[in-house]
């Protein structure tokens, strides 16, 4: 017997199909072969190796049929041809609108990696797209459904600190994590819309959530300060490879991803390079990069906050600290999702270790996977004329701080909580919007009325 998403016994499962089928993607694979009311009946991707890698995962790891694989260019064939309801959309960034519109086109459901689109054209095309049809949007800001992140809504929420006026938040990517932004995709601006648009949108995101409240005016300042070659000189850090595949020189650089070691990465993208030439282990120190390493950011809010905000990509840890400043006290959030940054060599065994004992583990972490490094939280609420008080919270570990397990129960399961906290396509675009404010700000040194942009 079968469960729809409906809940109707005897239904017919949801067929879903997701198109992009990168490391990301196999999030979802997973997730949906586990649940009886849902079926994956069709793949699309430029590469059919990507493609068989998640058909293995189906069939190998889940015993559930292959699904059908399709070149994106046929996308809107694939939706009719095999009968799809719900579209996955994990591609490049800079490719999401063209498929989040074909499946709203087509009357499908449609849940989208972050950030939503890459430029206010692509934006407003999806906004006009969602009210012509009516059709269900969902974009995946997982931070949302973090339980710190959600006890910090619900402090707020209740007034605990009365109205915000400001808040300060540092974000930093460990010299793991941030580094690989500068191997892959991400470094050419025009595929990923920078890291404003496709890292700090989980955080601007956040802060719209937790203030209830909308961006009005951004100035930033951005510069690469560390990675690129100028830099990789002038420190001593680089090496002369154009990729660590092969290359002598990158056997011992701790920057280096060696694509060979892992059978994950291996099988995704070094097996399928002949597919599309996508290369995915290049020197950060090295070659063309077009997006910023570093970045200060002040915006302010039509609830009359302001927000201070800086990014690093290069730190010794990773982790974030946030402060929110109200008539009524302080509420302080310090996370340390890893306390120092193994080098890669290291990295690779942690992640063959864990392959034989089955555990998740990956040489690369992006927060889908909990850090074997992984550090403390502290949630702390200072009142005013009173004492300050920690919040014990119920932190579930793994994906993005049990955030991803959250998030697929409310986006699959019928019935299950956190619905309401999926996030809509205008808080896509909201999200959007301050971070191609910030980059144009780094541009022309100016501030930027974030209306201007739609």
């Amino acid at each position: 017997m079968t469960l729809s998403s409906t809940g109707d016994p005897g239904a017919a499962a949801r067929r879903v199909a997701i198109v992009g089928t990168g490391a990301r993607a196999q999030m979802f694979t997973r997730a949906l072969a586990e649940r009886d009311h849902t079926e994956v009946v069709a793949l699309s991707d430029v590469s059919p190796t990507r493609m068989a890698v998640h058909n293995r995962i189906l069939t190998r790891e889940h015993g559930r049929p292959a699904a059908a694989q399709w070149d994106p260019g046929d996308i809107d064939r694939m939706l009719r041809a095999e009968r799809v309801d719900t579209l996955v959309v994990c591609t490049v960034d800079a490719l999401h609108a063209r498929h989040i519109l074909a499946g709203l086109d087509a009357g499908c459901r449609v849940i989208t990696e972050k950030p939503m689109v890459t430029t206010a054209e692509q934006a407003r095309q999806v906004l006009d797209a969602a009210d012509r049809t009516g059709g269900d949007l969902a974009v995946t800001f997982n931070y949302r459904f973090n339980p710190l992140h959600s006890a910090v809504h619900e402090l707020l929420a209740a007034g605990e600190i009365g109205d915000v006026l400001s808040v300060h938040f540092e974000w930093m990517l460990d010299v793991r994590h941030g580094a690989d932004y500068f191997r892959r995709w991400h470094r050419d601006r025009r595929n990923s819309g920078g890291l404003m648009v496709h890292k700090s949108g989980h955080h601007f995101d956040l802060v719209n959530w937790w203030l209830g409240a909308e961006p009005v005016t951004v100035y930033g300042v951005g510069r690469l300060a560390f990675y690129g070659a100028p830099n990789g000189t002038r420190t001593g850090l680089r090496r002369e490879y154009e990729r660590a595949h092969g290359s002598a020189a990158a056997a011992d650089d701790p920057f280096a991803l060696q694509l060979d070691a892992n059978p994950e990465l291996r099988d995704l993208y070094l097996q399928a390079e002949g597919d599309d030439g996508y290369v995915r282990d290049r020197n950060v120190f090295e070659g063309d990069i077009s997006i910023e390493d570093d970045m200060a950011v002040l915006v302010t809010y039509d609830t009359g906050a302001s927000m201070t905000y800086h990014l690093t990509a290069y730190a010794p840890w990773e982790g974030y600290r946030i402060a929110f400043n109200g008539t009524r006290g302080r509420i302080e959030l310090e996370v340390e999702e890893n306390t120092w940054a193994a080098p890669a060599t290291q990295a690779t065994q942690a992640t063959q270790d864990a392959q034989e004992t089955g555990a998740t583990s990956s040489a690369v972490l992006h927060g889908d996977a909990e850090a074997e490094n992984a550090g403390s939280y502290r949630l702390r609420v200072r009142p005013m004329w009173a004492p300050p008080r920690d919040v014990e919270v119920e932190f579930s570990h793994g994906g993005h701080g049990g955030g991803d397990v959250r998030m697929l129960a409310a986006l699959f399961d019928p019935g299950a909580p956190g619905a309401e906290m999926l996030a809509t396509p205008r808080d896509g675009v909201h999200a959007l919007l301050t971070g191609l404010a910030a980059g144009q700000s780094f541009s022309t040194g100016l501030p930027v009325q974030v209306k201007s942009l739609l």
